[in-house]
């Protein structure tokens, strides 16, 4: 069907309200995606065009697989408001639709007075397989994987394996790939397209793929997420420390997780501390907790930029037109140490720069500092002749300050790309986000260094 935007579902569905259509409403609802849905009620809700009662009412219209899915992609806020209206019965049913890993997310989202009314509401079963991921770490494969999936045995001929697709893949989240265990080892992995060009006698054993990818529980959920990047896979199974098959993660779930830990990284790399709420559903003052700590800390460590200038005051009375060239120093040292702790933190994130490379980094980037730091040199040499000193009339430039000038600009790129570039491999070594070591905290190293670099220069060639 064509595309519909917002603006038109939101007509449509207050019209279908105000003149109580409810089943042309729930035809219409149906036919689109539950994202779709979410999205659309969300904004509504959001800009008080729907009534928690009228919320409510449109919610209980859905079919119950749309239902679920619906309840799935809205906003935590929402699903609260939704679930201190439900009955009981409502609550079971939601999250009996639901698979597992969503609930668990939901739960994680919840108050503590909503999760004891979710838990009360779901068998002793679902409440133990809960229970066992919620105790997972929370940034570990074990906390995004869901235990509802198809697993066979090595003795099945195909014919058996299709009957137990058929009677447990409903309660599946994805049935693309059954997995193969023997006494709940991981040995191995099947595609339902490799079963459906299989002979019914055949033994699932002599079809299955043996060498499995897999990921224990307690792995880095960053670094699960990447393998879906690396490989192509759309479930990747889990297992413990016995290789027992205990579940698995599907690319949806890696998906939310590189979203997540990207949002988080550049949060990071501005300087805020990272918050999973979107910003306006963000207050004030908790922005502002967010964003000040590193603004104080920066501030604070930006006092050395002032010791340096008091140390040198003397000598930028004396030749007072080294002072207008120190916004450009500075500018271009910040700006070469992001370019390089970005690369190699987004690197870092993907895998593909260790600690072991660090020596491999450094020799490269030095390299580029000598290529960058000789153009820009070059072009401020230029610049300085051709714009300062005939279009400004600033007769205080001479070749000296010029000299000065240029090697600072040279040496201030080599030492910021070298800072840039082994801050954020050392921060990775010692256990601490690389993230952290981002623009706002290179600047601020890399401006103190550009002054020291600068005013020695200028105290050694000019002699002041």
């Amino acid at each position: 069907m064509p595309e519909v935007t917002v603006e038109v579902e939101r007509e449509k569905l207050l019209a279908f309200l105000q003149d109580k259509k409810y089943q042309d409403m729930r035809l219409y609802l149906d036919e689109h995606n539950p994202a779709d849905i979410a999205e659309t009620l969300q904004e509504m809700f959001d800009e008080e065009e729907l009534s928690k009662e009228d919320l409510l009412r449109i919610y209980r219209l859905l079919s119950k697989d749309v239902a679920a899915d619906t309840f799935v992609e809205m906003s935590p806020d929402m699903q609260e408001v939704l679930i201190n209206a439900f009955s009981d019965k409502e609550i079971k049913d939601v999250i009996e639709e639901m698979y597992l890993d969503d609930t668990v997310d939901v739960i994680e989202e919840m108050p503590a007075n909503v999760v004891k009314r979710i838990l009360k509401n779901v068998d002793q079963e679902t409440r133990r397989n809960i229970n066992t991921i919620l105790n997972y770490p929370e940034d570990s494969a074990g906390s995004i994987m869901t235990i509802e999936y198809v697993d066979l045995r090595p003795d099945m001929t195909v014919y058996d394996a299709f009957t137990k697709i058929r009677s447990s893949g409903v309660d599946s989240e994805t049935i693309y790939t059954c997995y193969v265990t023997d006494k709940r080892k991981l040995v191995g992995a099947i595609s339902v397209r490799e079963l459906l060009l299989a002979k019914y006698e055949d033994l699932v054993g002599d079809l299955m793929e043996p060498n499995v990818i897999s990921v224990y529980t307690t792995d880095d959920r960053e670094e699960v997420a990447n393998l879906f990047s690396k490989y192509g896979f759309t479930a990747i199974p889990v297992v413990d420390r016995e290789d027992r098959l205990v579940g698995i993660v599907t690319v949806d779930d890696a998906i939310d997780v590189m979203t997540e830990e990207a949002t988080e990284d550049i949060e990071k790399m501005a300087a805020i501390i990272p918050s999973e709420r979107p910003y306006f559903k963000t207050g004030i003052f908790e922005t502002f907790k967010q964003r000040i700590p590193w603004l104080l800390l920066l501030m604070v460590s930006a006092t050395f930029t002032g010791m340096i200038l008091t140390k040198y005051e003397t000598a930028l009375a004396a030749v007072a037109v080294l002072t207008a060239f120190i916004p450009m120093i500075m500018d271009t040292g910040g700006n070469s140490g992001s370019q390089a702790s970005v690369t190699i933190i987004r690197g870092l994130s993907l895998g593909d720069i260790e600690f072991k490379d660090i020596f491999e980094v450094i020799w490269k980037e030095l390299r580029v500092a000598l290529l960058c730091g000789t153009a820009l040199s070059c072009v401020a040499f230029g610049k300085l002749f051709l714009v300062d000193k005939l279009l400004l009339h600033n007769e205080g430039i001479t070749m000296s300050v010029a000299l000065v000038v240029c090697l600072t600009l040279i040496v201030t790129v080599f030492v910021a790309k070298l800072v840039g570039c082994t801050l954020p491999l050392i921060a990775k070594k010692l256990g601490f986000d690389p993230a952290v070591m981002a623009s706002p905290f290179i600047t601020t190293i890399v401006d103190a260094l550009a002054l020291m670099v600068y005013m020695h220069l200028a105290t050694l060639i000019l002699g002041i």
